[in-house]
């Protein structure tokens, strides 16, 4: 009946698909007119449609050929994918052999043009373990005879351990840690690697902060996932699975210590106290902790300046013995003035304070006698002493900014503990009776402290790590070591 409807009139114009974005319009009319028609169409922007001219019988007829050759072509695609399938299961171990012959071949060639050589021998010069060289040793006797082994200690005297690379060997449940100490430098030789201190005070100091047994456990869960490497598009993360999975678990130990389940403080009784009730005594421990840590981060620099032999950092500057000095004398003075009983007189305190503030006032004075290094005081004796005071004043605003930042640990965990409460008002405002509106509302809360405010604290933990606690005693810059050992790329492959 279409058709011959359309028959009677010379132009016809029918709509026959239409969508928000494209619509299908149909243009009939006689062939003289085709040209009236095209240019038509092409005014009112309607882009043509060709039709191949094989093409015959009746609409419903091109539309089922044009199904079945688009069937056609799919099983043809089809075999052709498993024919590729088939292709690359047989082909697959001979080219990954390849591949693995080629980037072996390239690295021994890469490495062979920097060692030095005769017509017949080759000087191969490189760094080993210490654990690893009776291994090497053997393993160089299997290769020939005429292989000359020469070992040089890093310990010789006159040398100097700054260019001696670094291998780092912490176990498998430390590498999360391990990255977080290399994004922020690498470890020189002679220097304390941290990795194991960060793995302690890391996960403690978050979990302090994001106390809740119900939100760790949501966060070591996400650990856990991450880790699993099972979702796609968080397989980027996975080396930080462990991290995430570490402060889950301190936070619900922290959770029992503040009684916290999903914000609620009446379900558990909490061991220690409730952070929204008590605040003065959590923020007045949370700088005790920083006092503590501290001195750790004092101690580690110490001890770093006697394995690098470097006697001025040890006695002289900020963070040398005078500077730790200085500040347990301003810790203890304060403390007396707090404490009834201090043990210590403030007097003989004011002393060490005087004698170990001028002693890091004038470092370079100081460094520069010992050293015998001259002129003592560039610009001037006036300039020398406008200089001497300010980094002195430098060093007291570092220790007391790098003590009260500690205080965010104990301002988090009330933070954390009032977010919980303003969700629950909000959810009692949606749902006073408790029902669905308000669980809804507790849910996103939930959902919200976990995801925006569980990274806002792992920022704030990382910044007292970096800032606070790794600026006393880590000092970085050393070279990582890269081995010429072709198995492990083999195993990567």
């Amino acid at each position: 009946r279409l058709e011959t409807s359309l028959a009677r009139v010379p132009n016809v114009l029918i709509t026959l698909r239409k969508d928000r974005q494209t619509a299908v319009v149909l243009l009939v009319g006689s062939r003289q007119n085709s040209d009236i028609l095209d240019r038509a169409a092409r005014s009112a922007y309607l882009n043509p449609i060709e039709l191949p001219e094989d093409l015959d019988g009746t609409p419903a007829q091109v539309v089922q050929c044009l199904r079945d050759s688009i069937g056609q072509t799919e099983r043809q695609i089809n075999e052709g994918q498993k024919a590729l399938e088939q292709v690359r299961e047989e082909k697959q171990k001979e080219l990954q052999a390849l591949l693995w012959q080629v980037r072996m071949d390239r690295m021994l060639a890469d490495a062979m043009a920097h060692y030095g050589k005769l017509r017949y021998t080759y000087l191969i010069a490189g760094w080993v373990p210490s654990m690893r060289l009776e291994a090497l040793k053997q393993h160089l006797k299997k290769i020939s005879e005429n292989i000359l082994v020469e070992t040089t200690p890093t310990q010789r005297p006159g040398g100097t351990r700054q260019e001696v690379p670094v291998s780092l060997r912490n176990p498998s449940l430390f590498l999360p840690f391990q990255s977080l100490v290399t994004t922020f430098a690498q470890p020189r030789y002679n220097e304390i690697d941290p990795t194991f201190l960060i793995a302690i005070t890391f996960p403690i100091l978050y979990g302090a902060m994001f106390g809740d047994v119900g939100q760790g456990a949501i966060l070591a869960l996400l650990g856990l996932v991450i880790m699993s490497r099972r979702v796609k598009f968080l397989r980027g993360l996975a080396s930080l699975g462990g991290l995430v999975l570490a402060c889950g678990l301190f936070a619900i130990i922290f959770g029992f210590i503040y009684g916290s389940v999903f914000g609620y403080e009446n379900i558990l009784p909490a061991l220690w106290l409730h952070p929204l009730l008590n605040i003065t005594t959590i923020l007045l421990v949370a700088i005790a902790a920083g006092v503590i840590l501290l001195n750790v981060g004092f101690i580690l620099n110490l001890i770093n300046a006697i394995i690098g032999r470097d006697w001025p950092r040890l006695f002289l500057g900020t963070n040398g013995l005078s500077g730790y000095v200085l500040y347990l004398s301003l810790i203890s003075l304060v403390l007396s003035f707090v404490l009834k009983g201090f043990p210590i007189p403030r007097v003989v305190l004011i002393v060490l304070i005087v004698v170990s503030g001028l002693v890091v006032m004038f470092s370079e004075l100081i460094h520069g006698l010992l050293a015998n290094h001259r002129p003592l005081m560039e610009g001037g004796f006036a300039t020398f002493m406008i200089q001497s005071f300010f980094e002195l004043f430098e060093a007291l605003i570092s220790f007391m900014s790098n003590t009260l930042s500690y205080i965010r640990v104990g301002a988090f965990a009330v933070a954390h503990a009032g977010l919980s409460a303003v969700f629950f008002l909000l959810a009692g405002m949606v749902s006073p009776s408790h029902g669905v509106g308000y669980w809804i509302v507790v849910a996103i809360g939930t959902l919200f402290i976990v995801g925006f405010e569980g990274l806002i604290i792992g920022i704030q933990t990382m910044r007292l790590e970096y800032y606070e606690f790794f600026s006393k005693f880590f000092t970085g810059g050393g070279l990582l070591y890269r081995p010429l050992n072709l198995a492990e790329v083999k195993e990567r492959e």
